[in-house]
């Protein structure tokens, strides 16, 4: 099972310098409470931890599917600046998100992960799991590099 935690850690490689996890810059993330968790260049991952409020919800409680989708493309995103600090910027191309449970508003875990990074092309995958390590939602996804 996944736990959520909120601790700001730096994560030494020597790929690159150290990079600070903690709480997100960008506002369209922070209207979603996210989260900088950790990142492992070496596994090619990161891992964010959202706490979404009601105002993004359907249905009382259910969190609207765009807003699923801005979590799992946010760590796929962060999973490659992760693993190449020569990228400056990443556009989707292409992202497929499969719904498997209601993802109901509160506290989540999303962990992403480069599958292949090429010179210009990268390939994706995410998970969203929710407080109980229940998985709520994947991702694949293709976007194009920037360097």
């Amino acid at each position: 099972m996944h736990a959520i935690h909120y601790k700001a850690t730096y994560i030494l490689t020597d790929r690159f310098p150290p990079i600070a996890t903690g709480p997100i810059q960008y506002s369209f993330l922070k209207m979603l409470n996210g989260h900088i968790d950790s990142f492992d260049a070496n596994e090619q991952t990161c891992t964010m931890s959202f706490n979404v409020s009601t105002d993004y919800c359907h249905s009382i409680d259910i969190v609207q599917g765009g807003f699923v989708t801005v979590m799992l493309d946010a760590v796929c995103t962060h999973a490659v600046v992760a693993t190449d600090p020569a990228v400056s910027a990443l556009s989707s191309l292409e992202i497929k998100v499969t719904f498997l449970e209601a993802t109901r508003a509160g506290k989540m875990l999303a962990v992403g992960k480069v599958q292949k990074l090429g010179g210009s092309i990268a390939f994706l995958t995410a998970e969203l799991f929710n407080t109980d390590g229940v998985l709520t939602a994947t991702a694949t996804s293709t976007a194009k590099i920037r360097r």
